[in-house]
């Protein structure tokens, strides 16, 4: 069942649906080590992953494993990173939430506000009774991010990921329809 790839929008932002002109500004964000320092891959090397990225994110939306969306500033139109829904399982009503951002964008609340609007469609349309996301445990910022929406740690994965020869842990977060808080949205500014 094909899921589609929504467009939603919140007070400062614009999610939508990645396009082909897009393949610059998603190059630029996931070359940049500061911004994967804590990811599960290294930085991209070759600006033909982006358009796999976005050929992936069709994929997604065409198989309904997932959606993956574009932010962008709303006043002004300037890409800020992307968040998403994968593993979308209909039969247990469950996905994968995760998402990523310039440096430029950090500390302005816009993760926070952009997972919102993603959740909301989540649970209201899609229906799910669970969503989950990991983050590495020295990543201190996107896990106030994943508490700010209601998110629960539930347990720590030891040493899953090696990149470039760094072994880290990750904290895995659950959120449950029945805890979700959909309105109003969470305040950046906390």
């Amino acid at each position: 069942m094909a899921l589609p790839t929504p467009t939603l929008h919140t007070a400062r932002l614009r999610l939508r649906p990645f396009g082909d002109a897009d393949a610059d500004d998603l190059f630029a964000l996931h070359r940049d080590p500061h911004v994967l320092r804590y990811w599960d891959a290294p930085p991209w090397r070759e600006a033909e992953r982006a358009e796999r990225f976005i050929a992936a994110c069709r994929q997604l939306a065409a198989e309904g494993t997932g959606a993956r969306v574009a932010v962008d500033r709303a006043a002004d139109q300037t890409f800020l990173g992307w968040c998403g829904l994968l593993r979308w399982n209909p039969e247990h009503r469950s996905a994968t939430l995760g998402y990523c951002y310039r440096q430029a964008a950090w500390g302005r609340g816009y993760a926070t506000e952009a997972a919102h609007a993603l959740l909301r469609w989540a649970f209201d349309t899609l229906d799910l009774n669970r969503v989950q996301a990991e983050a590495d445990t020295r990543n201190v910022a996107s896990a106030r991010v994943l508490e700010k929406l209601g998110f629960v740690r539930e347990g720590t994965l030891r040493e899953d990921c090696v990149v470039n020869g760094e072994v880290s842990d990750s904290w895995v977060y659950g959120l449950i329809r029945r805890e979700w808080q959909p309105s109003p949205a969470p305040d950046p500014a906390r």
